[in-house]
This record gives structure tokens, sequence and C-alpha cells, in this order.
């Protein structure tokens, strides 16, 4: 086979190395084409032959590997449910008297069809005791041949398929790395990295990940790959970072005397040093003439919108304008609300640029016409220093006569191309760009996603937040019921607020399409709605006298906004919600949070969910509700919101439960960029090491010159919606 560069070995078609037919059945099976698709077919696991025990000497409960061969073989029906039970009995020649030992798969349609009387297999499982016999329940299986039995080395352990068994995929795996050189698969990492890490070249890692002469190669080979992914990552982060450097910005230094000053002065209350410390901070973006892109994280009620005022205020005194766009018009309106109060006097707008105060406007999709009119008019004019929105800032329509600062609240919850539509407003140079988010990130997270943002981190909560104890209520006992409406008429009575949030919004249960107007025994596992809850208040008795209201999404615009209006004041008791008040609302006497089915939200939410009481320094509560066991996965979600309040605590714990995902948010793109062996999880290590690196080979402006081979890696490792994602992100 002729040699070839990496890139056209690796996007070879696989039939020129394995050939049409076994090139064929990979592609029926997993959908590989080319000889790189198939060589990122990682084994799970590797079974080690010293780790065998003879079946006479099984110890019971315990995690064993067995050689044996299979003597008999049998299926049976399962009886308390759908399925079947593969047994297989098998016979190894290391026991004297031929012992034997069973194993048992459950719906074993691979079993069926790998293992026959007379196949010889390595089978590790943990040792079970059934029916007076020990037993291998559901364990891991590899088809040995002669060859494989005199080997030595750790046996691979493939994701496989009924037409694909594990053994077929090994041979094939062994056939393609027979044709393999460090020609075919030359090293693009620079030399430096390679041995000051202590990895092998990428040709020898494909060779010890899928056949390791030990186990121990294959881990190193495993990691090589892993930090490969990162190190090509923070390339891309970091050089789109480098551009953003080069791109020109107008810089809007500190004026004395002015907006911001002004504010400060008549602050009531003094600012908290993280505050001080991220507002220094993204001042200091500002002066700069190349633009700010900068993530400030914090807690709910960490007053980070108060932080993005001051450099709001920082920019239209520099002669810009700024616009903060926010992902729903309830959190649009709140923010309207919040920063007109903040400013007083210095909201009414006086003459452009002169510090005598500047407009505020806020623009919806359900503006009225004359409202709409006038805002569009103050924009344009310059008038307006401060435009707050939704997506309607995004429309045509809106022209700025010097947009110098974008600040996005909740920034995953817009596409990247909406983010960038508002940039694009700018004209000509690029507005400064802050990110804010509730939702804390971990820190590896923010390197490997925002790794061409700077990121500032408010997580001490300002004097007065009153701490909030959160509380699982298991619905299955009648007490915990009882009491839990209990404390929503307590909390009424001493004169405060009660948020009640529901997974859904109609009032029939998607299964039966009955109302849901009673809370019992019979209840469990329906879930309660808005309407469904609204209703069966309404017909307590208990709660005659006491006003509820219901908020969601399916409301028009104008409802929504009275009805929070309403609760704000003070006119609502209970307010019976979807969650549309997860992030934004902000009413200082609502003190109690009922969460009903918590288990159907994610940790994120619930802690976004939990942050809307306890804001006007009276002590919350957090009641959250589930029929589920004690002992079910979806509680223990629930036991981690209740032991904790730290939001950063509970992001790690987010993240290991969702895992990353797609990192780069690009699945629907068909990205190749999606990390495979890469974990954000357990390779935090790896990738702070990678960003090291990466910051050395970015030194020097002319790196690509320096390595062609891996400037070639880079952009055949990120395909064009990838390129464009980041650049637009």
């Amino acid at each position: 086979m002729a040699e070839t560069t990496q890139t056209s070995f690796e996007n070879a078609e696989l039939s020129a190395y394995l050939g049409k037919k076994n090139s064929a059945a990979l592609e029926k099976a997993f959908g590989y084409t080319t000889v790189g698709e198939f060589l990122w077919h990682f084994p799970r696991r590797y079974v080690e032959v010293g780790e065998l025990t003879p079946i006479a000497e099984l110890p019971f409960d315990e995690h064993v590997t067995v050689v044996a061969q299979v003597v008999n073989v049998s299926q049976r029906q399962m009886h308390s449910r759908r399925g079947f039970i593969f047994e297989v009995t098998v016979s190894d020649e290391l026991s004297a008297g031929g012992q034997e030992l069973k194993m048992t798969f459950f719906n074993g349609y691979q079993a069926r069809t790998d293992l026959h009387i007379g196949t010889i297999a390595m089978f590790s499982g943990k040792v079970s005791w059934y029916q007076d016999h020990l037993q291998l329940s559901q364990p891991e299986y590899a088809i040995l041949d002669e060859a494989s039995q005199a080997d030595p080395r750790p046996i691979p352990i493939y994701p496989a398929s009924a037409k694909m068994p594990n053994k077929r995929i090994r041979d094939l795996m062994g056939l393609l790395l027979e044709q393999f050189t460090d020609q075919n698969i030359p090293e693009f990492l620079p030399t430096e990295v390679l041995s000051s890490r202590h990895y092998p070249v990428r040709h020898q890692a494909f060779l010890d990940r899928h056949f390791p002469k030990e186990i121990k190669y294959a881990y190193v080979a495993r990691q090589r790959f892993a930090f490969e992914e990162a190190f090509l990552l923070q390339l891309a982060l970091g050089e789109r970072g480098r551009q953003l450097g080069a791109q020109k910005a107008i810089a809007r230094p500190p004026v004395p005397g002015r907006l911001a000053a002004k504010f400060d002065a008549q602050l009531p209350f003094r600012l908290t040093e993280e505050q001080v410390l991220v507002g220094e901070q993204i001042s200091a973006d500002l002066e700069q003439s190349h633009p700010m892109h900068r993530l400030l994280q914090g807690e709910v009620g960490s007053g980070k919108t108060i932080v993005a005022l001051r450099a709001i205020l920082q920019v239209i005194d520099a002669g810009g304008q700024a616009a903060l766009l926010a992902p729903t018009e309830v959190l649009a309106a709140q923010h309207y609300a919040s920063i007109r109060k903040m400013l007083g006097n210095l909201a009414e707008p006086g003459l452009f640029g002169e510090g005598e105060g500047t407009g505020v406007a806020l623009l919806t999709g359900s503006a009225k016409t004359a409202q709409r009119r006038e805002a569009l008019l103050g924009i344009a004019s310059g008038e307006t220093g401060l435009i707050i929105g939704t997506h309607a800032l995004l429309g045509d329509q809106v022209q700025f006569a010097e947009l110098g600062l974008v600040v996005v609240d909740e920034q995953h919850r817009f596409g990247v191309e909406q983010r960038d539509a508002l940039r694009a407003k700018a004209g000509d140079t690029v507005p400064h760009t802050l990110v804010m988010t509730a939702t804390p990130i971990p820190r590896t997270v923010a390197m490997t996603v925002f790794g061409d943002l700077e990121t500032s981190t408010i997580k001490r909560l300002p004097a007065g937040r009153a701490p909030i104890q959160t509380h699982i209520v298991p619905m299955q006992l009648s007490g915990f019921r009882d009491r839990l409406f209990s404390r929503i008429i307590e909390e009424v009575q001493k004169g405060h607020q009660v948020y009640v949030v529901c997974p859904r919004i109609s009032d029939t249960t998607a299964e039966q399409g009955v109302l849901l107007s009673t809370y019992d025994d019979s209840s469990a596992g329906q879930t309660m709605s808005v309407e469904g809850m609204q209703e069966m208040l309404g017909g307590m008795p208990e709660f005659a006298g006491i006003r509820t209201q219901t908020l969601h999404s399916q409301l028009d615009a104008i409802d929504k906004q009275e009805t929070m209006d309403s609760f704000a004041r003070g006119e609502i008791d209970v307010l019976i919600s979807t969650t549309v008040i997860e992030v934004g609302v902000d009413v200082h006497n609502a003190t109690l949070m009922v969460i009903m089915d918590a288990e159907r939200f994610g940790i994120s939410q619930l802690h976004q969910l939990r942050g809307r009481v306890g804001r006007g320094g009276l002590p919350g509560t957090c009641l959250m509700t589930t029929w589920l066991d004690a002992d079910h996965p979806s509680v223990g979600r629930l036991k981690t919101i209740e032991s904790t309040t730290d939001g950063f605590e509970l992001a790690e714990a987010d993240l290991a439960e969702r895992r990353e995902g797609n990192i780069l948010g690009v699945q629907q793109s068909g990205s190749k960029s999606s990390l495979r062996e890469l974990s954000i999880i357990k390779d935090r290590s790896l990738i702070e090491q990678a960003r090291a690196d990466v910051g050395l080979v970015l030194a020097n402006g002319k790196w690509g010159t320096h390595h062609p081979m891996l400037l070639a890696a880079a952009g055949s490792w990120i395909d064009e919606p990838t390129k464009e994602f980041l650049n637009k992100n």
C-alpha cells in the first residue's frame, strides 16, 4: 500500500484496506466508511489473561475472569416481563474434574449469536449465587481462538453489535493496523510537547490503544488521545481569541464626574469586594482599543446586574450606547424596572453625552406601535443610551447611533447567530461584549467552551441575602402532603407570598387525559400541572380567601406582565407557574418556593428556582416534592440540592449527571470535532496542561509556519460549521 499523508490516509475509504465486503459490514454496523472513523473505534475495556481464576476457586461476590469452553446453551422466557433468558454452561481445563459454571444473559441476542457449544471464550463478571449454584450474570466476554489463547497480551473489548461481534472487530482492526507505518499516521503535536508530557507518537498510540503489550500502555495511549483533543480545541479557541484581540473597538475609558460617578455616589449601599474587583476588570477591558469578551458568572442575587450597569454607564459616558439582551419578556421587563429604579433621576434623558442623564428604553416583541416607534427613534438618535430588550433588538428596524457595548444575560438561552446579529449593528467597529450567567460554570467547562473569554466570578452574596432552607417532601406519605399545603397557608398568613412551580401547563395527565383535581395516593406517577394545581387549590376549603393566579408561556405577553406586576405589588398570594419564573423575577416578599414533581427538573433549574425566594432579607424555604422512593436515582439529584446552596458545587454535580455531550454545542452541524476521548469531568488536568502548552505555541505569531502538520491537523479536525460557531460565540 502506498504511503500517504496523514489527512489522506485517515480520510481514505475503508475498502482500500479491508476490502469491499468487510468495509460494507462496518458501514452497516457502525456507519463507518473511512479509515479514521474505524481507527477511533476504541476498546471500552481490556481483559488481562493474568486475571484468570479457575472455576473451582471462584470467590463469591467478587469480579473474576475465566477462560472456558461452552458445553451447553439453553433459552427460556421470563415470567414477570417480556423477553428471554439465555443461559450458557461452561467448563474450564484449569479445574480438576472439569468444573462447570453457568452464565446468564437477559435478552442475550448478542450472546445467542456468539456463544455455541464448543466456543472458547474469556468471561468476566461478578460471581453471584442462584438456585444452589454459582453464576455470572450478564458477563463481559471475548471469543478466543488458538492464537489469542497463546497471546498473553490484554484482550480489547469493543463496542459491538449482533452482526459485528467483538472478535470480528479485533480481526479487522488487526488487519488494518498491519498496514500501518509512522508515515501513514505522522505526528502533528510539537515534539517538545510530546517529550514534556511523556506521550507516545500518534502511530504508536493507535497500536497501544487497540493491542497493548501491557495494560498500562493502553491507558497512556488513551490519555494521549484525550490530550490531543484538548490541545486542538484549546488551539482553536486560543487562535480565535488572538484574532479577536486584533479586532478594533472604540476605547471607552471612564470619564470623571459623569453618569458612572454620579451613580456610585448615590448608591444606598456599599459594593462587595468581589463586585468592586470584577468592576475594575471590566472597566480596564473597556479602556482598550480591542473588543472586550468577558464572561461574568455569579449566583442568583449576587449583584451581577449592578456590575453590568456600572460598565454600561462607563460606555455611555464615553459616547457609546449599550444594549442588554434578555431571553424572555418577563426578564427584560424586570431588568428595565430594576435598572430605572437604581438609576433614579439619572434615567431621565438630558443632552446625550453631557452626563445629565440618559434615556433607558424597553423593546420587546409585544411592544405597542407607539411605544416601539418611540424606542426606535431614541436608539437611532442616540438619546437612548441603554436599550433593554429581547429578540426584538435583532430586527432590521433597530439602528443604533453608536453601539459600544452588548450585554447578554443568560447566554445559554440564545443562539450564536442571534448574538452575532446584535453585535453586527455596531457597523465597522466591534462592540465590547459582556456575557452574564447565573448558572455557575465549572472552571474546566469555562476553559473548554469559553476558552477565548476572560472570566469573572462573583461567588459571595451581598449583605442582606437570607439563607434558604431546602427540604424534600415525599408525597407518598400523607402526613407530608398535608403539611405541604399547611406551610403554604402559614406563609400567606404571615403576609408573605409563595411560588408553586409545576412541570406542565395542561390540567390533564399525559397518559389518561383526566383532570388531576386531587392529590392522594392515586396520584403517584401523574405529573402535577399549573391548571391542575389551580383547580385543586380552588377546591380546598382551607384556601378560601387566598388569592392564587397562574403564569405560563402560553399566556400572551400583556397577561404575563400584568400577572407579574400584580404579584410584585402583593395582590397575589400564591403564584402557580411553570419555569418562566426561573430567572429574573425578583419579589422580595416571596419566601416559599414549592416545586412539584421536582425530579422532573435538572440540578441547575432547581437551583435557579430556589433562588427566587429569600431575596428581601426574609428567610426563604424551598420544598421539593416527589412521589419517587427515597432510593430512586432521581431522588439523589434532589438530595444534592438539599445538601448545599453552593451553586458552583451544584454545577459540578450537574455536569457529572448530564455528562458533557457535544462540548462545542454544534451537534446539528455533523461536526467531526465532537469530543471522542476527552472528558471534561475526568480530564481536567489534561485540559489545563493543553491550555498551557497551546499558550507557548501561540506565543509565536507564525506558529503555523513552524508546525505545518499541526496547522493541517487543526484545519481538518474542526470543520467549517464549527469554525463558524467559534467565530460567532
